[in-house]
């Protein structure tokens, strides 16, 4: 049998689309984008074509937009260039729940005497948005993510940002999500939501790895953390991966096209996977937001099955054909209980437990019941994983 894959969350397949594109620019290529002869013009119009169709699908300005290597580099730099461009003694206030490319980026902050608060989230992986709210100061900076890679709980960023307080000069806090496992899922309207700043992720919507976004509204400062020229408005130092930005923009744009139906696919799956195991794995829990939960990604749930232990069941899935995770791609192989499971309140075992699964717009009801008689095996008859 053909190996079923549910990890979408991690990577998904490169679209035909963004593939082709990728690879008609890659023959086409001969010069380098920031050089002024032909060859460099012709490879920065393609630059300038792509940053043209995500500016188009996401609703924003062109000059909005700064390519780098993908979510991680992005999240790094809204955080670190972010923080570097207020001023002294400003605060930094997020949720235990965020990826690990914004909490990693918080130790060097933190080093240097940046205060940096944590504010809780319940059993469901949702924060309080009052309190997140009230926590934030004019001149300080928030980051909490649009959507949960690991449990998929959704945050209200409308409806956050609408509770931010303004100073009496009109400062507000500076407002950073990570978006990248909301695009193509949920709606992106960055006007709506109020952010300041929003990273993506190509490689997740079926682009090519290596191409990573950050969206910054217009007139918020911004600092580089790599220097060496003048690329991208002078925020990303390093040649522009040609092939790689043309892909994305494909894949992206085709992403935002298809996210009403990608939804309506992949939540009625995930019910049916629900539903299936709940009959066929009795002692079977999700973790984080409840299926019935409207603030939650279409395609994502994460599990607790009964006589698992860890890593072991993502091994043992992966020898009878089902590919999973357990928990975020960058932590893959580690020991250590996934952060966002014991946040929500969970001890080391629970939260080493956690079980991943992830749908795409290609997964098939098949896929699924196929998936659900492997997970009902491995766990029947009180076998230990």
């Amino acid at each position: 049998m053909k190996p079923i894959y549910l990890d979408h969350n991690a990577t998904t397949a490169l679209r035909p689309e963004a593939r082709e594109a990728w690879l008609e620019t890659a023959d086409r290529l001969g010069g380098n984008a920031s050089s002024v002869h032909a060859a460099g013009r012709e490879a920065r119009t393609m630059v300038d074509e792509a940053r043209e169709r995500i500016a188009g699908a996401l609703g924003v300005l062109e000059d909005e937009l700064i390519f780098t290597s993908g979510g991680t580099e992005s999240d790094n730099l809204a955080i670190l260039g972010g923080m570097a461009s207020l001023e002294p003694g400003a605060r930094l206030v997020t949720t235990p729940i965020e990826h690990p490319a914004v909490l990693e980026a918080l130790r060097p902050l933190e080093l240097q005497g940046t205060p940096v608060e944590r504010l809780e989230v319940n059993a469901e992986g949702h924060v309080d948005l009052d309190g997140l709210a009230a926590a934030c100061g004019p001149g300080d900076m928030l980051a909490t993510m649009a959507a949960n890679n690991e449990i998929g709980t959704v945050t209200d960023l409308e409806r956050l940002s609408g509770r931010l307080k303004a100073s009496s000069s009109g400062q507000r806090t500076l407002f950073f999500t990570d978006a990248v496992q909301a695009l193509g899922r949920i709606p992106v309207h960055l006007r709506k939501w109020g952010v300041d700043l929003a990273s993506f992720s190509a490689h997740k919507v079926g682009g090519p790895p290596g191409v990573g976004l950050l969206f910054r509204k217009q007139g918020i400062p911004l600092e580089p953390r790599q220097w060496g020229g003048g690329h991208e408005g002078g925020l990303r130092a390093g040649t522009e991966n040609v092939p790689g930005i043309v892909g994305a923009s494909i894949a992206m744009e085709l992403a935002v096209k298809e996210q009403e139906a990608y939804a309506e696919h992949t939540r009625e799956l995930l019910l049916h996977l629900w539903q299936q195991l709940v009959e066929n794995v009795p002692e079977v829990r999700c973790n984080g937001p409840q299926m019935q939960d409207p603030l939650r990604l279409p395609n994502t749930i994460n599990l607790r099955l009964p006589h698992t232990e860890g890593q072991v069941l993502i091994t043992r899935l992966d020898l009878l054909g089902l590919q999973a995770s357990a928990g975020s791609a960058c932590a893959s192989g580690s020991l250590e209980p996934s952060h966002v499971l014991k946040a929500l309140g969970m001890s080391d075992q629970e939260a080493r437990a956690g079980l991943r699964i992830s749908l795409a717009l290609s997964t098939t009801k098949t896929v699924i019941n196929n998936a659900v008689d492997i997970l009902s095996r491995i766990c029947s008859n009180g076998h230990n994983c």
